[in-house]
């Protein structure tokens, strides 16, 4: 089934979305907010015009398919498609969107040409994938796992105040089987789960490669908020022996932190850790002010659950180190975990094999960034993912998927589903 006559297609959905979504900088799809159901609606409204099925799940996840599969049986087996339509703000216009265009390529192909190899295919727009906006990722597809909890429900959006449970319900959720984390599908039906995404790093670039399939993904251990509490007195009167300063002690570890993470890659250990956010009170910080309070981010990400865990662990003992040594204590919010997730070995082998009949290059690489596909993989559920290339990295505006490779990448997708039975 060659794709490629849909190239003008997929460069309009492109270029729609982003005018549906731009902020004057990039464009913002907040979760389960504004510019990510304006963008549901939209391909709804598209699938619909292309003689599609589309109808939101229980989690307000958007499912595409053919109408003839429609008398299906319930049970009947099935292959997934698809990726997210959130991004994080001031984000890019391909993460996400991407794998769900690919997907609604595949279906308006099958439905122009009326015919269709292997199993029956349905995407899946999912919502909530970002954790910019919750402090939570995977929510849209978490919640068909029965993933999403009471306490996440409770978690706040970032600028609206508003808790993740109004939210879902404004958008369509049934917030309150989520709430008791009631799984929401059939898992068993689903006989393989295949997701394209732009590749987030420089890898591709680097090597020249316009595709890539995904060995594996890493998984992470975040926490959003610790707080370090100290003592705030004036700048100019208290020595440092008997200061309690939360900002030097925060500095310290996250200096520490640091040693100990070169010290682990040069043992050849997958790890990567970033403090994102570090934050004083802007209503009593001043210049003149030993700091009393200071507020950071952590997370860790790894291919290896036992190094994420002795990871974590290493830094507690750090801040129970340094909290003792300067006077400080550390509170920590709710840890949260993310699994790494091992991709298919036979779904990488029918991508490979799809990548190769193109003749371009290509290589296995494992993904640093996450990806729905690693729930539906860590569930049991056969899962594989393809990388298109893309310039500039990603939660960016500067993204730069280059149309040629998109093509390539759509095709693959859709020849590789037409190997499965």
């Amino acid at each position: 089934m060659d794709l490629m006559a849909l190239r003008p297609l997929a460069e309009k959905l492109f270029e729609d979305v982003r005018a549906l979504s731009f902020d004057g900088v990039g464009v913002t799809r907040e979760s389960y907010g504004r510019g990510e159901s304006a963008t549901a609606e939209y391909l709804r409204d598209f699938a619909r015009a292309e003689g599609l099925e589309a109808a939101p799940d229980r989690a307000a996840n958007l499912v595409f398919r053919l109408q003839d599969d429609l008398p299906r049986a319930p049970d009947a087996p099935v292959a997934w498609t698809g990726s997210h339509i959130d991004s994080v703000p001031q984000g890019g216009n391909f993460d996400g969107l991407a794998g769900v265009v690919a997907g609604l390529l595949c279906l308006v192909a099958r439905q122009r040409e009326g015919r269709a190899t292997g199993l029956p295919l349905e995407v899946l727009a999912f919502r909530g994938e970002e954790s910019a906006w919750f402090g939570k990722a995977y929510m849209g597809s978490g919640a068909l796992f029965g993933k999403i909890g009471e306490a996440d429900l409770a978690l706040r959006q970032r600028t609206t105040g508003e808790t993740m449970a109004e939210c879902m319900r404004k958008a369509g959720a049934d917030v309150e089987a989520i709430r008791a984390q009631q799984p929401l599908f059939d898992a068993s039906r689903v006989k393989a789960y295949i997701e394209l995404h732009i590749e987030q790093g420089p890898v591709m670039v680097a090597r020249e490669l316009p595709l890539a399939v995904v060995s594996g993904i890493r998984g992470n251990v975040r926490h959003n908020r610790i707080v370090c509490t100290g003592d705030a007195q004036h700048s100019g009167v208290v020595p440092r022996w008997l200061r309690h300063d939360a900002m030097f002690a925060v500095a310290d570890l996250v200096m520490r932190i640091d040693e100990h993470w070169r010290v682990l890659l040069e043992r050849g250990t997958d790890l990567v850790v970033t403090t994102g956010i570090v934050q004083t009170d802007a209503a009593e910080h001043s210049i003149s002010r030993i700091p009393g309070r200071v507020s950071f981010s952590l997370e860790a990400r790894s291919k290896s659950t036992d190094t994420l865990e002795a990871f974590y662990q290493l830094v507690r003992a750090e801040c129970a180190a340094i909290g003792r040594e300067r006077g400080v204590g550390f509170e920590f919010d709710r840890r949260l975990l993310s699994e790494p997730a091992t991709m298919d070995a036979r779904l990488c082998g029918v991508l490979a094999t799809a990548c190769g009949k193109l003749d371009v290059p290509f290589d296995v690489i494992p993904s640093g960034a996450g990806h729905d596909a690693s729930l539906f993989a860590n569930a049991g559920i056969p899962s594989g993912m393809l990388f298109v290339r893309n310039q500039n990295g990603s939660h960016n505006p500067r993204e730069a998927m280059d149309m040629a490779d998109f093509m390539l990448g759509a095709q693959a997708l859709s020849d590789a589903f037409e190997q499965l039975e």
